[in-house]
C-alpha cells in the first residue's frame, strides 16, 4: 500500500471515529463518568501521574531537569526522550488495555499526551520523520497490532510529518522485555532490528508506548543512526521508574 492511500485511508478512519464519539457521547476509561467526546474525563485526565523534572535525554527524574549522572558517564544514542507520565496507576491500566485488550481509541489518548508534553516544555517540534518502534512478526501477529505504530499515525497526522511505515523491522524475535530483570534487558535487544531506509541527515522521532529501561529504544536508536539518521529521539507516553534502591 502506498504512503498516499495509507494517509487516505486514515483520514477516513479518523473522520469515522470522530462522527461517532460526537454522535454518541463516551464514557471515562477509568471512572465510567460523561466525558463528552474525549475518552477521558477532565478530573480523572488531571489526576494522572506526571513525571516532573526530569533528565532531557532518558527522561527520569532529576533535582532540576538537569542531564542525569548515568547519561552524562555513559551518554545513549538518543539526544532526547519526551515522556508524558510515570509508568504508574492508572496510567498502568490504561496502556494494559490499549496493548493487549484491543482499545484502540487510546492512541488518540497517549498522541495528545505526549504532544501536549511537547508543547508545555519546549514547543511542538516537527522531526523529518516518525517512525514507531517495530514489532517482531510473531508478536505483531499475535497481538493484532503494533500499539507504536496506532500513536505514530495519529501523531502524523496531527503534525503534518510523514510516517516510516515500511523500511525498519524487527528481525529476531526474543522473549518479552517485561518478563527479563533489567540487567539483561540490553543483551537480549542486541542485534534485534534492521533498517534498509536512507535517513541520511534526517531528524527522527521514535514512537512507543513505554519506556522502562531503554534498551530496545537504545538499540533502535543505533539501527537509525547506521542508516544515516542525524539526530534520534524519544517520544512516549511512560517512563517507567527504576526500582527503590
Amino acid at each position: 500500500m502506498s504512503n498516499f492511500l495509507a494517509g487516505a485511508l486514515d483520514s477516513v478512519r479518523r473522520g469515522a471515529l470522530d462522527a461517532a464519539r460526537r454522535a454518541l457521547p463516551q464514557r471515562c476509561e477509568l471512572c465510567a463518568a460523561t466525558s463528552g467526546a474525549q475518552l477521558l474525563c477532565p478530573a480523572c485526565l488531571e489526576s494522572l501521574p506526571r513525571l516532573g523534572p526530569a533528565c532531557p535525554l532518558c527522561a527520569l527524574p532529576t533535582a532540576a531537569g538537569e542531564v542525569c549522572g548515568r547519561c552524562l558517564a555513559r551518554p545513549p544514542p538518543f539526544e532526547a526522550t519526551v515522556a508524558a507520565y510515570a509508568y504508574a496507576f492508572p496510567v498502568d491500566r490504561l496502556l494494559h488495555a490499549f496493548k493487549y485488550h484491543g482499545r484502540l481509541a487510546l492512541a488518540e489518548w497517549g498522541a495528545s499526551a505526549i504532544l501536549a508534553e511537547q508543547e508545555r516544555h519546549r514547543g511542538v517540534r516537527r522531526p523529518d520523520r516518525l517512525v514507531a518502534l517495530p514489532l517482531s512478526r510473531e508478536r505483531q501477529r499475535e497481538r493484532g497490532y503494533n500499539q507504536a505504530f496506532e500513536i505514530a499515525r495519529v501523531i502524523a497526522r496531527r503534525l503534518a510529518v510523514p510516517l516510516l511505515r515500511d523500511g525498519a523491522r524487527r528481525v529476531r524475535a526474543a522473549p518479552p522485555q517485561t518478563a527479563l530483570p533489567w540487567s539483561e534487558r540490553a543483551k537480549n535487544v542486541r542485534g534485534a532490528f534492521a533498517c534498509e531506509v536512507d535517513l541520511a541527515d534526517l531528524d527522527i522521532a521514535v514512537i512507543d508506548d513505554v519506556m522502562t529501561t531503554g534498551a530496545s529504544l537504545a538499540e533502535f536508536a543505533k539501527t537509525l543512526r547506521k542508516a544515516g539518521a542525524a539526530r534520534v529521539e524519544n517520544w512516549v507516553i511512560a517512563r517507567t521508574l527504576p526500582p527503590a534502591g
